[in-house]
């Protein structure tokens, strides 16, 4: 199974965007389905379901940070790089998606608030936006990943 469609089955069996993300990276990292689940939870729909960056952006942001950061006896050169690979999937991500912005991506629509919800359920954005940005962020950290 390709690690995209392992995040779509994560994001489909009640998984959020976050966590379906870092998920399907973690026998690379080295962590567990679980730790992964659990430290990504909070991160989905928009940072708790606040709407501001896409959960799937936040997930794919973690595995960079986890694959490539500074930890304490690294160089600042670590942290640098972490950055500029970060900007790198984000000017991406933003080519394929228009923006990073949960909100943007669901069209303006608040999920929040329970008629905006239902229209988002309406237009099956879960199931359209939410799954290409999902399979998107994935895709892209994988290219990320394989550059030397």
């Amino acid at each position: 199974m390709k690690r995209s469609e392992k995040a779509l089955s994560y994001f489909n069996n009640s998984f959020n965007c976050a966590q379906s993300v870092i998920t399907s990276f973690s026998p690379e990292l080295g962590l567990s389905e679980d730790d992964c689940l659990k430290v990504s939870c909070a991160f989905g729909a928009g940072m708790g379901k606040q709407q501001h960056t896409c959960g799937a952006v936040s997930g794919a942001l973690m595995v960079i940070g986890l694959k490539f950061g500074k930890a304490r006896n690294d160089s600042d050169s670590k942290k640098e790089n972490t950055y500029k690979k970060a900007a790198e999937f984000l000017d991406s991500f933003k080519v394929r998606n228009g923006t990073i912005s949960c909100k943007d991506l669901l069209q303006g629509l608040d999920m929040n608030i329970e008629q905006d919800e239902i229209k988002i359920h309406e237009l099956e954005l879960f199931e359209t936006v939410c799954e290409k940005a999902v399979k998107d962020a994935v895709e892209l950290t994988e290219t990320l990943l394989s550059q030397k």
